[in-house]
This record gives C-alpha cells, structure tokens and sequence, in this order.
C-alpha cells in the first residue's frame, strides 16, 4: 500500500511540474522555446476554428478567425489551472485524503483558494497552501502575461495601419514607391527602412516567445502582418535593384532583418523552407508581373535603371530570400488576398503538435 502510494504522489507530482512547465516556458522564458501542451491547445483549437471558418461567408470567416487566438489563449490559464487541480488529486490521496471524490473537492478547493473544503491536519495542510500558492501564481502570471502580449500586438499594428496610407489596403510594393514619388518623398522612402528593420526584429522576438501574437488578426479586416511585411519586403527589394538612384544599404539592411524573421518564425511551427536559396532560383513572382511593376513606376516618372533584364535579375536574387517563407506563412495565417503573397500562397496547413527534429 506504501508503494502505491508513493507511486499516486510522484505520479502527480510530475502532472504539477510539467503544468508549470508549459506555463514558464509560455510566460516567463523570453526565447522561443515550445511548450507541449501549449502547442496542443492551438493546434486542437485552429482545427475546429479553421473547420467552421470553411463553412463560413467571407465576412463571417473573417471574425471566425480574429477570434481564434484571443479565445484560445484565454483557456489556456484554464487548462494550467485543471491540471494542476488534477495533479493534486493523487497526492491528496496518496497523504491519506479518502474516498478519491474528497480529495477530488479537497485540490479544487485549494487552488481556488474559497476555503469550501478544507484538511483538519497532517501533510494534506501543506498541500493545500502549496495548491493555494500555485493558484495564485497562475492569476498572477495571466495578469502579467495578457499587457505584455496586447504591447506587442499595438506596436506591430501602428506599422501596419501607418503603411496604409503609404502602401494601399492590402498594400502593394508598387503602390509605395509611386506614392512617395508623387509627393516628392523617394528621400523619404528610405528613413523608412531603419524603421522596418527595427519593427521586422521585434517582429522576430515577439512572435517567438509569444507565437499566439502570429495569429492576432489586424483590426482592418483587409490588413495583416504578413502582407505588410511581403509588401515592405518588396519594396525594398525594389529600391535595391530597380530604381536609379544612389546605394543604400539601409534597405538591404531590412531585407536582411525580414527575412531573418520571417525564418525565424518558420522556424517556430516547423515549416520548411531553404536556408541557403541561389540567387537565380526559381520564384513565385513571374517575369511579365515584375514587367508590369518596371512599366507602371516608369509610367509615373519613378526614376528605374535602364537595363530590365538586369533589375529583375536582381530583384528576384532579393526576392528568393523570403519568397517560399512569406508564402508558408500566409498558409498558416491565412490573411486576406493581396498580390505577390498570399493570392499565392499554398493550402492551408494546420500547425504540428509535434516539431520535427532539426537537421544540423
């Protein structure tokens, strides 16, 4: 019976420690490590999520999804907060608390902290308080959790909703650059990059270390994340290798940072993508839309560099850094159509549970 016992104890025990687990690595750990049973929650939840979204009209899909992520990450304290509750019940029984539906009352008591029932002596006292501890560890953790994520989701939506007026709803990288040649603002189109470069690395650790904020939808139901960043992305590619104007290696500066993040996010959830592209590979952007781009800036007087065949070459060596990555992406988020990313982008493709092992 001892043996039994001891084993009841450790057996909740690991239930309780692999519960906080998730709810450190989710809240505490600032770096993009997984959480099991975090991971399982989203990825159960955006499948039935997903499946009614299907079912749905184009307006209503679009509220469906917007509410995937707050709902979800709304019962996750809940379920912390049950499997803690469900941890305790062993060990509540295994220190003498009987019959098992008592010590069932006994932990759901004391995580909550309402005092309905309560153990007289012995080491189901020190339980309790270590339960009612716990309980107030994860409000506290929920009350510090939800600011931090809501910060980070306003300051990556001022970005988004400030390249609406620069870049058209859903925003098209041609669009920048002839807006700002019409109010004279190509010199004002490069402060620009800095700041993209700054938002594309906050991007990058945010998104990590709180992978609920990739599907945080825009609260313009025709703007997103991943288009401003396909979009900004591409106009600097542009201004890299189309326009005929001086080097600045502050747009190549903020490809770099996008691409990094966006890899880095793959990275997360498991998409593949290539590490290494070459520069001639193979794109999702053909020849003749790029034609239509170099046709249509030197249509409103943007100053582009004569030799095509040389700007689309090196236009698409850019391009071929984030090209499969972007796409991969908007297949997980499934934002709204826009041009160059996601009237591109392949099937939907559910989250994994389980990463794949990282090859060396």
């Amino acid at each position: 019976m001892v043996v039994v016992d001891v084993l009841m104890f450790a057996l909740g025990c690991a239930l309780v420690l692999w519960v906080l687990s998730s709810a450190i690595v989710t809240v505490v750990v600032p770096r993009g490590e997984s959480s099991l049973l975090s991971r399982a929650l989203f990825v159960t939840s955006n499948r039935f999520f997903e499946a009614a979204a299907r079912r749905a009209g184009n307006q209503r899909r679009e509220r469906i999804r917007a509410r995937y992520a707050p709902v979800t990450l709304m019962m996750l304290p809940a379920i912390w907060a049950l499997g803690i509750i469900i941890g305790f019940v062993p060990m509540f029984w295994a220190v003498g608390v009987r019959p098992f539906g008592e010590a069932v009352v006994l932990s759901g008591s004391s995580l909550t902290t309402l005092g309905f029932s309560r153990p007289n002596e012995g080491p189901a006292v020190g339980l309790a308080v270590v339960e009612g501890l716990l309980g107030l560890a994860i409000v506290a953790l929920l009350i510090s959790f939800l600011p931090t994520i809501y910060g980070h989701f306003s300051r990556r939506e001022v970005a988004v909703a400030k390249l609406a007026s620069r870049a058209g709803t859903p925003p098209t990288p041609g669009e920048m650059v002839i807006r700002a040649a019409q109010i004279g603002g190509l010199e004002r189109l490069d402060e620009m990059w800095p700041e993209w470069e700054d938002w594309f690395i906050e991007l990058a650790e945010s998104h990590t270390s709180y992978p609920a904020l990739v599907f945080f939808r825009s609260p313009d139901g025709e703007r997103s994340w991943v288009l401003a960043a396909g979009a900004s992305l591409d106009a600097a590619a542009i201004r890299a290798s189309t326009l005929d104007l001086d080097r600045n290696p502050d747009a190549e500066l903020c490809i770099r940072a996008g691409y990094l993040a966006l890899r880095a996010i793959a990275d997360f959830f498991g998409i593949d993508h290539d590490r290494h592209p070459l520069p001639d590979s193979a794109i999702s952007v053909h020849r003749a839309e790029f034609d239509g781009l170099y046709e249509s800036l030197g249509a409103a007087d943007v100053p582009v560099r004569a030799d095509q065949d040389q700007a689309w070459r090196d236009w698409a060596g850019w391009r071929v850094n984030y090209d499969s990555v972007l796409l991969s992406l908007c297949a997980l988020v499934q934002p709204p159509a826009a041009p160059w990313s996601s009237d591109r982008a392949p099937e939907f493709r559910p989250p994994r549970i389980l990463l794949p092992q990282k090859k060396r």
